[in-house]
């Protein structure tokens, strides 16, 4: 069992964390992987983006016990019809065709992986896929939740999981 009390199961290039190497996280994703993407304020044009998970895993199949971890963190790709070697899917990763699905298991996963009390943060970007359909694919009741500013289209949601019940 994993003494760390923090999972991020969807970790892409950790842009969130103000420690990138925070020992108290997993920090997991489907992709391992390098890109250098086109910028103009980057010195030479470019930046790096790197996908470098500590574990390599599926957030609809997490690769622990139950009840293991204080907090989850469960922010997935938003895309559905960006390209794949569009800059915007290599920087978030692209859902699939039965994208729906995928979310709900993923959500399944987090939650049974999440220690009865423990905190699930979503993160979701309405680009594509309002926040509504997102919720609906799970029972689970968000407790609160931030829009980024009034224009953007980035959620974050927090739930709290139910007391184990017998």
């Amino acid at each position: 069992m994993s003494e760390t009390p923090v999972l991020d199961a969807c970790c892409g290039s950790r842009m969130f964390w103000f420690d990138r190497a925070d020992p108290r996280a997993i920090f997991g994703d489907i992709r391992a992987e390098r890109h250098s993407l086109p910028d103009k304020s980057s010195a030479g044009g470019a930046r790096e983006l790197i996908i470098a998970p500590a574990a390599v895993m599926d957030f609809r199949a997490l690769p622990f016990p139950d009840d293991t971890f204080h907090l989850v963190i469960f922010d997935p790709p938003h895309l559905i019809r960006n390209g794949k070697t569009g800059w915007l899917a290599k920087k978030y990763g692209k859902l699939g065709a039965d994208w729906r699905d995928d979310i709900r298991a993923g959500f399944a996963e987090c939650f049974r992986v999440l220690k009865p009390h423990g905190t699930l943060i979503f993160k979701w970007n309405e680009h594509e896929v309002r926040v509504s359909e997102l919720l609906a694919l799970t029972d689970q009741k968000p407790l609160i939740g931030n829009r980024c500013g009034k224009t953007a289209k980035s959620h974050w949601i927090v739930f709290m999981k139910p007391e184990a019940t017998r």
